[in-house]
């Protein structure tokens, strides 16, 4: 598994990053039942960077807490007998893992939605690494039922790893 963190701010929470973004990671792609190596990136960055990330590639002109950009166009979520292994614009030619996709967190929103949910920011680093995670699979939240579902699956990844509300 390939994973690539950078930052793409001065300001950093006091927070082990790497390890929780690991470990929520593998915990979703073992949870998924995932065949194949992964590769995936992962930006942490601020306000103002997600809201121009936002604005440039979504078109929507306001910050948020996370975005996931995935690679695979799934037809169905986490359907790998679906994938095309001869798939190059999926697979990476070198290494041959599956390109998942990117992530990009919000650190300033990680704080402020800590406070506002009453807990740790570890917990709620761990929660928009698994939304993401799901996101990336090909998972939606933008029907009840899709969302329940979503919810439920989130809950079992951050909960495999000793994360609770």
């Amino acid at each position: 598994m390939t994973i690539n963190i950078d930052f793409d701010t001065e300001k950093k929470l006091d927070l082990d990053f790497e390890a929780i973004i690991r470990d929520i990671i593998a915990a979703a792609i073992e949870y998924e039942h995932c065949p194949y190596e992964c590769e995936l990136s992962v930006m942490i960055t601020d306000d103002d960077g997600i809201h121009e990330l936002n604005r440039e590639t979504r078109g929507i002109d306001r910050t948020t807490d996370v975005l996931s950009y995935p690679m695979v166009d799934w037809a169905r979520p986490a359907d790998f007998d679906a994938i095309d292994e001869d798939d190059d614009d999926i697979f990476n030619p070198d290494s041959g893992e599956l390109l998942l996709g990117d992530i990009v967190l919000n650190q300033d929103r990680i704080a402020s939605q800590a406070v506002e949910y009453g807990h740790p920011e570890r917990r709620e680093l761990a929660f928009l690494v698994a939304h993401s995670m799901l996101h990336l699979f090909g998972y939606d939240h933008m029907e009840d039922e899709e969302r329940i579902e979503m919810e439920r699956r989130q809950k079992e990844i951050l909960e495999g790893r000793g994360y609770f509300r």
